[in-house]
C-alpha cells in the first residue's frame, strides 16, 4: 500500500457516495480547496484531519496513516499537461507569466510568490453571459536576501 492507493480509495469512493468536496471540508474544518489538495495526495494531515477523512471515506488505520506522512508534491503525469482544463492553466501561464512576474517584481521586488504561505479561493460568478469561474490566489511576498 501507498499514498496513491489511498488516493485512488478516496476518490473511488467520492465517486460512488456521491460526496462534495465541500462537504469534506466543512467536516474538516478547513478550506475546500485546501482539503481537496489533501485528499488528492499534495498535502499532510495531523491525526485528527486524518481521522475525520477517514471516517467519510471508510479507510483504515493503515490508510488514514498514510494521509499524515509528507507527500512528494506534484500531481501532473506528463511535463505539458493533458486534461484540458489542467492544460489552460499551463497555458495562462505560458502567455501571462511573464506578465504576473513583471508585475509582482514592479510592485514588490526581486522575490516570489509563497506557495506555502498561501491561500486559495475558487468560487462560481453567475454572469447573464455565462457563469465564470473565480480564482483567487494570495501567496505571501518572499524577498530574495543578499549575503
Amino acid at each position: 500500500m501507498n499514498r496513491l492507493d489511498v488516493t485512488e480509495k478516496i476518490i473511488s469512493t467520492k465517486v460512488s457516495k456521491g460526496i462534495k468536496w465541500s462537504d469534506v471540508a466543512d467536516k474538516v474544518g478547513l478550506s475546500k480547496e485546501w482539503v481537496t489538495a489533501a485528499c488528492l495526495g499534495q498535502m499532510t494531515l495531523d491525526v485528527k484531519q486524518a481521522k475525520i477523512i477517514g471516517k467519510i471515506f471508510g479507510l483504515t488505520a493503515e490508510e488514514q496513516k498514510w494521509l499524515q506522512v509528507v507527500p512528494y508534491k506534484g500531481s501532473l503525469p506528463t511535463a505539458v499537461p493533458t486534461d484540458p482544463l489542467i492544460y489552460r492553466w499551463y497555458e495562462i501561464v505560458n502567455v501571462y507569466g511573464t506578465t504576473i512576474k513583471e508585475l509582482i517584481h514592479e510592485e514588490f521586488g526581486d522575490g516570489i510568490m509563497s506557495a506555502i504561505d498561501f491561500s486559495m479561493d475558487i468560487v462560481r460568478e453567475a454572469d447573464p453571459k455565462g457563469d465564470r469561474v473565480n480564482v483567487v490566489l494570495s501567496g505571501k511576498f518572499l524577498p530574495y536576501n543578499q549575503y
